[in-house]
């Protein structure tokens, strides 16, 4: 039935309201303007007025519900038909299902969707029937994920949760029964805290409309709203980080099924694998879902069956554990025990490590978190939980973790830093991971499964990857300037790159990113030689990362690696070469130049040979050490004599002996081993 023949209906009641809005729903299309439509404006008016006044017959109730959650003129109209939706006498509970089924289309605001259900809450007495509400428990519990609408839909499952399906803080947890997926949310949130009153406006002007059509349910509504605004105001009990042990539902009642393949087995009479795996298909989950988390049984049953109702009741469970605790703690919160709290993440982290996954409950806490973060408090916990994170759309990954991020980083020391690169490093490793692990190579798609879903295109993976080695690049290009090139902090960044230079070979990834110059000058002119040791052995990777992409472009059209990243490659190859091998910093050709004035007042002797392997501050004493095991006779030091072939050979191998083998694969690989005196390298690389 179309909203025309529901509306024909109404006019046979011969009432002014029906007649105004079979005008306003039947002469206007979907998509027709609102603002400006006076006709619409003078029809909603009227139908306000009667619905303040009398008050809506449930007929039109139902149309008008409809009308506004199918969105047919908009979101604006939406918000204003509900405010309006005053009944006379029922509500016709056929027309609430529809209006939540309405919810799960996803185009409606997130503040008319709260606004929805508070009006659902107010006018719950007046619902013809809970039946059909109570047969859609699930799909409602869904919602409990969404933020703003949790407190909410928390609110009216317990509404509709009966006392025969439920014992407090012990419901029943049967896969079959729905009740069982809101019993973590029954334990967790107090009656109080749902009684509130929703909407004091809906509250006055319904029992004005109950008293002036002379109905007897005008005192009992008044006297339950009553009771709500009495609530007190509630005293935190800090228990949410305690784990509940692990036990079977409390007054279960008996079997109907008597055959014994439909048999339950709790979770807590289980002590082996071997059980587990015998009665696998049987398990009963327990009453409260953050058990889970210290029985590794359990945890493989979960990651074995991959139950969604048992992933969503853990999820909430978690959330509303980590959100009371740790983001609306004014008074202290778990922050007033830290052993417990640092107990509760380390056994979260473990639990996201065996699964090899993390929850969306932590994930969407995280970002929020972040946002208030100290950038000390719990330091290692929240970085490694951070690190557990699944890809990041592109779109969204600058706003949720790189602006946060961010700020912590350049107003915190030293070792946060160095914690934060080393997280962000640990991020890529898994990211990379799961791609290798689930892409497909048939379309270059790929679908990242976790504990929180996510499927995603190549390219969209790619575009996350790039952007966030882009960020850490900044980070790092900015973090070591202003902490004078920390030894620790380059170690860490040169961790990263270790990683970014073998995303394709190791990972199949078909992207190369280079580093950017303020993380490969300060790695080249680094004191310590360990670093720039370690620079040459990232340089010969991205080498042979990039002839391996180059020779793959030839079979396939579909892989294609930017000709700027192949330039940038070459250029820090040759000015490397040039440095270390050739003798030749701040020559004319080259990219890295000083004035001639400002060289000359340095005072420097032979200034292009500064950053040699012989002079380069960080092998000055190796050369030392060199020339007084060849030439222990000498009184005067003359280090240009290694230069000579055989001395320069020796002291390539003296170098290796003392494990620099990063040099040892990048000379290899780009120059022949001759003296630079006897042949000067050919500078234009391939």
């Amino acid at each position: 039935m179309d909203f025309l023949e529901k509306i024909l209906v109404f006019v046979q009641a011969d009432s002014l309201v029906n007649l105004n809005f079979l005008l306003c729903v039947s002469n206007f299309e979907a998509g027709t303007p609102v603002h400006g439509n006076d006709e619409v404006e003078r029809h909603l008016v009227l139908v306000e007025k009667v619905a303040y006044s009398k008050g809506l017959p449930p007929e039109a109730i139902s149309v008008m519900l409809e009308f506004a959650m199918s969105l047919r003129m908009g979101t604006v109209l939406c918000a204003r038909v509900l405010r309006c939706l005053i009944p006379a006498t029922v509500v016709p509970q056929e027309a609430v299902v529809r209006a939540v089924v309405w919810l799960g289309v996803g185009k409606i605001p997130m503040s008319t969707q709260v606004l929805f259900i508070k009006w659902v809450l107010t006018m719950f007495d007046m619902i013809d029937g809970k039946d059909q509400l109570r047969a859609i428990y699930g799909f409602i519990f869904s919602f409990v994920t969404e933020e703003n609408l949790c407190p909410f839909i928390c609110h009216l499952l317990y509404l509709l949760t009966r006392k025969e399906s439920a014992v407090p803080h012990a419901p029943s947890v049967t896969l079959q029964s729905p009740v069982s997926r809101t019993g973590d949310a029954l334990h967790s949130i107090t009656n109080e805290e749902w009684v509130r009153n929703h909407n004091s406006t809906w509250k006055s002007t319904l029992i004005g409309v109950q008293k002036r059509n002379g109905s007897q349910a005008a005192s009992s509504i008044g006297l339950a709203f009553t009771i709500k605004d009495k609530a007190s105001s509630r005293k935190r009990k800090h228990t949410h980080l305690q784990l509940p042990a692990l036990s079977s539902v409390v007054n279960k009642q008996p079997q109907s099924e008597p055959s014994s393949s439909r048999k339950l087995v709790p979770l807590v009479q289980l002590h082996s694998f071997a059980q587990l795996l015998e009665n696998m298909h049987h398990i009963e989950l327990p009453a409260q879902m953050g058990s889970l988390l210290g029985s590794s049984l359990a945890l493989q049953y979960l990651d074995f069956v991959q139950d969604e109702s048992a992933l969503l009741r853990l999820n909430f469970w978690l959330g509303y554990a980590l959100y009371e605790e740790f983001l609306f703690c004014g008074d202290g919160g778990g922050f007033q025990n830290s052993d417990e709290a640092l107990q509760f993440l380390n056994k979260l982290l473990s639990t996201e490590n065996f699964l090899q996954g993390g929850f969306t409950s932590s994930e969407a806490f995280l970002y929020k978190f972040l946002t208030v973060w100290d950038g000390s408090l719990l330091r290692p916990q929240i970085l490694a939980l951070l690190s557990n994170i699944p890809v990041v759309p592109s779109s969204q990954i600058g706003r949720l973790l790189f602006e946060p991020l961010m700020q912590l980083f350049f107003t915190s020391s030293v070792f946060f830093k160095c914690g934060l690169v080393e997280c962000l490093n640990s991020m890529l490793l898994k990211w990379l991971t799961w791609h290798s692990v689930y892409a497909l190579e048939d379309d270059l798609d790929i679908s990242l499964k976790s504990y929180t879903s996510i499927n995603m295109t190549l390219s969209g993976f790619k575009d996350s990857v790039m952007d966030l080695v882009h960020f850490v690049g900044q980070l790092a290009s900015v973090g070591l300037q202003l902490e004078g090139c920390h030894s620790l902090l380059l170690s860490f960044t040169l961790d990263f790159y270790e990683t970014v230079c073998d995303m394709f070979l190791k990972y199949g990834l078909p992207l190369v990113v280079m580093p950017p110059p303020g993380v490969f000058y300060p790695t080249l002119f680094a004191t310590d030689p360990i670093s720039v040791d370690r620079l040459a052995y990232i340089m010969y990777r991205y080498k042979v990362n990039l002839a391996s992409a180059k020779s793959q472009e030839k079979l396939t059209e579909a892989f294609h690696i930017s000709s700027q990243t192949f330039h940038e490659f070459n250029h820090y190859v040759v000015v490397m070469v040039n440095s270390l091998w050739n003798s030749r910093m701040f020559k004319p050709d080259m990219d890295l130049k000083l004035s001639e004035e400002l060289l000359l007042k340095s005072s420097v002797p032979q200034h292009w040979t500064s950053f040699d392997l012989i002079h380069h501050p960080a092998f000055m004493s190796y050369a030392i050490d060199f020339h007084q095991k060849c030439w222990p006779e000498r009184k005067d030091m003359d280090l240009s004599s290694i230069k000579d072939s055989k001395p320069w050979i020796w002291y390539l191998e003296y170098l290796f002996t003392q494990g620099y083998d990063g040099f040892k694969l990048f000379f290899q690989s780009n120059i022949s081993q001759k003296s630079p005196a006897d042949d000067e390298q050919d500078e234009s690389l391939s």
